[in-house]
């Protein structure tokens, strides 16, 4: 029992499970790390016929780590007919479907934050044709059982409309799970959403953001809201670190094309945050490097604490393409990890 920070994830491409993004890590009350992947390439070989590849939305990773050992489990859901599917799936089928992001464990159950995604007409989401339709919240139990006899549960959270969905990162501190948002108007920055953990039986209802005047308020209104991060992102990590007294998010520039890894330090979740430093340099987007290739963009970058030694940081990003045909290539579109020095935290907070 117990996590061993000794190790370093990896991702190898083992069939049936070819590559994914996200890829959140959570960790469980037993030592083993629960991983949300986002859209997951399958099948014997990475082949991508036309320009559709074979891909389900959602699957997820079970690590354990004993004795500097580390060995993951990949887990695609399958269907009452043994297909592979998205292990979460909204409940009407209405030619919507979730991409998983961040959750954490609160009672032996997972709470996983679901954007609904439907596709644009003449468009695939790789092309991003693709619009937002809302965000739930998913109750994932039995996590003692196979993955495949987990039970989930769907709730609804944020209806389509409101441009602000809150998933980019979640955590638990005190009595309440915080959900950072980003805001998809204006110059897109980070609010904070939070809901009771004695109100989870209805996320919905029990939505509160922060709002501009220092408040929590009830429901969830983006042009009320406060800026807690000026340019957010719509995934990153947001975790407390006892030993420097600091919450640390990390995640990729959300400028497209961007090769640039933020590193922004808070003494408190609802700020003041710093505009973040560049720590890392992704080396798939240098045009020297080999194998470089102007499709490719990277993004999904976010730290995994429980992997970390004292001084250390630990996080993963992912490298996509613009042409679909090029995810035969099997250097990129799986998690990539670096374990690096804690960047030095300023203890002047900049505003």
């Amino acid at each position: 029992q117990g996590r061993d920070s000794a190790c370093t994830p990896s991702f190898p491409l083992r069939a049936p499970w070819l590559g994914a993004d996200a890829a959140y890590s959570i960790p469980l009350p037993d030592g083993r790390d629960a991983w949300i992947f986002g859209d997951t390439l399958y099948g014997a070989k990475r082949l991508v016929p036309g320009t559709e590849p074979q891909m389900v939305h959602n699957t997820l990773g079970i690590s354990t780590c004993m004795n500097g050992q580390w060995k993951i489990d990949y887990e695609i859901k399958r269907d009452a007919k043994d297909n592979f599917d998205s292990f979460f799936k909204p409940p009407q089928s209405n030619g919507t479907y979730y991409w998983a992001l961040d959750g954490v464990e609160h009672n032996r159950e997972l709470w996983i934050t679901l954007v609904c995604v439907r596709n644009m007409p003449n468009s695939n989401a790789f092309a991003l044709g693709f619009e937002i339709c809302g965000t739930d919240l998913a109750r994932v139990s039995d996590l003692d059982k196979n993955p495949q006899q987990w039970k989930v549960a769907y709730f609804p959270l944020v209806p389509e409309g409101v441009h602000a969905n809150p998933s980019a990162s979640t955590v638990i501190d005190g009595d309440y799970l915080y959900i950072f948002t980003l805001d998809e108007t204006g110059s897109r920055p980070e609010i904070l959403t939070r809901i009771p953990l004695s109100g989870l039986d209805d996320p919905k209802k029990n939505l509160q953001y922060l709002g501009a005047d220092d408040v929590w308020h009830e429901g969830l209104v983006p042009t009320k809201a406060k800026t807690v991060m000026r340019g957010g992102a719509s995934e990153m990590s947001v975790r407390y670190h006892p030993d420097l007294k600091k919450w640390i998010a990390v995640h990729v520039d959300p400028t497209i094309f961007s090769d640039k890894v933020l590193f922004r330090t808070s003494p408190a979740l609802t700020g003041p945050w710093t505009d973040g430093e560049v720590i890392y340099k992704i080396p798939d987007l240098q045009k020297g490097s080999p194998g470089y290739d102007p499709d490719t963009f990277c993004y999904a970058g976010k730290e995994h604490p429980e992997f970390e030694k004292s001084g250390e940081l630990v996080f993963t990003y992912v490298c996509n393409t613009m042409k679909p045909k090029k995810l035969e290539s099997l250097d990129i579109y799986y998690p990539k990890v670096v374990r690096m020095p804690m960047p030095a935290t300023r203890s002047e907070e900049r505003r």
